[in-house]
């Protein structure tokens, strides 16, 4: 038996009237490869973040991962250092750093959030700009490390978590950030970095070159996500099968190092519509090839339409999704024997809001060696009419493998 989880990042969303014609982009979007894995699976609902805790894609991952982040989360920044071979000692603390646009207001409170990703900023660029703040602001406590695109990270030499509230940036898109920088007294100085690097970064040369071409300047760095070292168990320990996680994202990359997971690059993987969306696939088909049991597809264009209220685009990467991995990889399983597909979102990310929301999420699991019923098409409302409810989130993983 062979295992494919296809994780739509942020997929799932709300009925809005004033957002296309009140549909979610599941409802609208052309999707037949789902809809008739669908119509022959387990159809039902998962709660991905439990009680308590924020509606991450770091939590929802690892939970539909298997692993309970009750027991075993340590911040998000540490699975996204793991991921950029940063060796973190018990004493770190890691921190997400993005790099954003702010407008140019003169008191660094009164900016608002124009664009957390600071206007697609290519990796390239971003490591001009990573390379100058580490230049400025990095010391014997502070190190910054370059990742992908918008997103780096910081590591503190014997830093705290006690660091309040330090607000995502893309929970804030439009608004003034004044009210989300920590007023807690151990973030003070994380605070005073932050304000600091938009007088650096504002006349940074790759700036003035984005500015020329009519495109966002990435004039600040924002910190949060704050972890210590993490510790998951080994995936093939857990679980007695092999598994390999094939992401554009630090993020999901960092789980599966630290799960010891096999972790391939793909040349072109963005995170967005423009990502490599066959390499991804063919990444895939050689995993299983390779002897994987389990391969976790993920894919985050869903999520960063969500956050970007793109409502047209997020309908578009849905049926991309659709189109480009769900049939090919479900006729490629069927050459190697029997299989089973998980396709299900992390958590949902609504277009009205542009953020995550901790609600529980549509899920499908489709066998080859038995109809199961299912419904007529995948979206929130059909999966949730079923009935069907997985409560303890990382039982969905148990449920995929055939261990529930």
């Amino acid at each position: 038996m062979k295992y494919l989880v296809v994780l739509c990042d942020g997929m799932a969303d709300t009925n809005d009237k004033n957002i296309l014609g009140g549909k979610t982009p599941m409802e609208l979007a052309k999707k037949p490869n789902m809809d008739a894995l669908a119509a022959n699976g387990e159809v039902g609902m998962c709660k991905t973040v439990a009680d308590g805790l924020k509606p991450g894609s770091d939590v929802a991952n690892l939970t539909v991962m298997g692993y309970d982040p009750a027991v075993c989360y340590t911040g998000r920044s540490p699975l996204e250092a793991a991921s950029i071979g940063v060796e973190l000692t018990d004493t770190d603390v890691a921190l997400r750093c993005n790099i954003v646009t702010l407008s140019d207001e003169e008191n660094y409170e009164d900016k608002t959030m124009v664009d957390y990703c600071a206007g697609d900023i290519s990796t390239e660029e971003a490591r001009e700009i990573i390379k100058t703040v580490q230049e400025h602001f990095g010391n014997d406590i502070y190190k910054f490390y370059p990742g992908v695109a918008y997103r780096h990270c910081l590591i503190v030499n014997g830093g705290t978590t006690e660091l309040g509230n330090m607000t995502p940036p893309h929970d804030i898109s439009g608004r003034v950030i004044g009210d989300y920088l920590s007023d807690n007294e151990n973030a003070a100085p994380l605070i005073e970095l932050m304000k600091k690097s938009y007088e650096v970064l504002k006349d940074h040369p790759v700036n003035l070159e984005r500015i020329k071409r009519g495109e966002r300047p990435a004039n600040s760095i924002w910190l949060w996500g704050e972890g210590k070292k993490p510790s998951l168990e080994n995936f093939k320990e857990k679980f007695q099968i092999s598994g390999t996680i094939i992401s554009a994202v630090d993020l999901l990359k960092g789980i599966g190092i630290c799960a010891e997971m096999t972790v391939p690059e793909v040349e072109g993987a963005t995170g967005y519509l423009d990502t490599n969306f066959d390499g991804k696939v063919e990444a895939a088909k050689k995993a299983f090839a390779d002897g994987s049991d389990l391969v976790y597809l993920h894919f985050e264009a869903p999520d960063e339409c969500g956050h970007r209220g793109e409502a047209e685009n997020k309908v578009k990467a849905i049926e991309i999704i659709d189109q480009k991995v769900v049939g090919p990889m479900k006729d490629y399983l069927a050459t190697l024997g029997d299989f089973r597909i998980l396709i299900m979102p992390d958590h949902p990310t609504p277009l009205n809001t542009k953020t995550h929301s901790a609600k529980p999420v549509p899920y499908l699991i489709y066998d080859s060696t038995k109809a199961l019923g299912g419904v007529a098409t995948f979206t929130e409302q059909t999966a949730e009419s079923t009935g069907v409810y997985v409560e303890h989130g990382p039982d969905i993983m148990k449920k995929l493998i055939g261990a529930l």
